[in-house]
């Protein structure tokens, strides 16, 4: 579960396994029904690149409208490191968190989420053996790797700034955690250097 070493989704596979979750499948000759809530659980981590800890912490309360500015704050005492962590939220999610909590019946300061960490991970393995994917590598860890690798490529591949998006402790962290292929690595390094020539 946590201790095994998780390799990043890619983008068509992030899309796959949800909507595997949304609609359900078979395996191996048995039904495996939909599961909305883990869908929910992984859109958030793959959008916010939260644990899958944290995300199962959440209340709609955690979030809170920042009048000021008009937009949408997270706070959280990470369940790992004990980290306060605070973050903007797009509008989008919290949007999505609040449907997510009125279609279910989940008041605003009741957890989103009743469900376990070891009840995820069965199911995920199950999406992930449908999708053909090792369970060894890809898990609900998957989905926050995924987070980072992508905001790596989209800051231009500042490994700092995904640093600090995911609060870890030092820079050799972040790189271990992105799924960025040596070309592309290479391909921003001559840009560095052409730019500084």
């Amino acid at each position: 579960m946590a201790n095994k070493k998780t390799v990043a989704l890619t983008e068509n596979e992030y899309k796959e396994s949800i909507e595997l979750l949304r609609t359900g499948f078979e395996l191996n000759g048995t039904v495996i029904k939909s599961n909305t809530r883990i869908a929910t659980i992984a859109v958030l981590q793959s959008t916010l690149g939260l644990r899958l800890g944290d995300v199962l912490n959440l209340t709609v309360d955690s979030i809170v409208h920042v009048q000021e500015r008009n937009r949408y704050r997270l706070e959280i005492i990470e369940e790992k490191t004990g980290k306060h962590r605070t973050f903007s939220v797009p509008t989008e999610i919290y949007t999505f968190i609040v449907k997510y909590a009125l279609d279910n019946g989940i008041g605003k300061n009741e957890r989103l989420f009743d469900i376990s960490k070891r009840q995820v991970s069965r199911h995920l393995n199950k999406v992930f053996e449908k999708m053909n994917l090792d369970t060894n590598k890809y898990g609900s860890h998957s989905y926050r790797k995924m987070f980072a690798t992508q905001a790596y490529i989209d800051s231009d591949y500042d490994v700092e700034l995904v640093r600090i998006l995911l609060q870890h402790s030092n820079i050799a962290i972040t790189q271990r955690y992105l799924s960025v292929s040596g070309k592309k690595v290479e391909a921003a390094l001559e840009k560095t250097v052409r730019n500084l020539i």
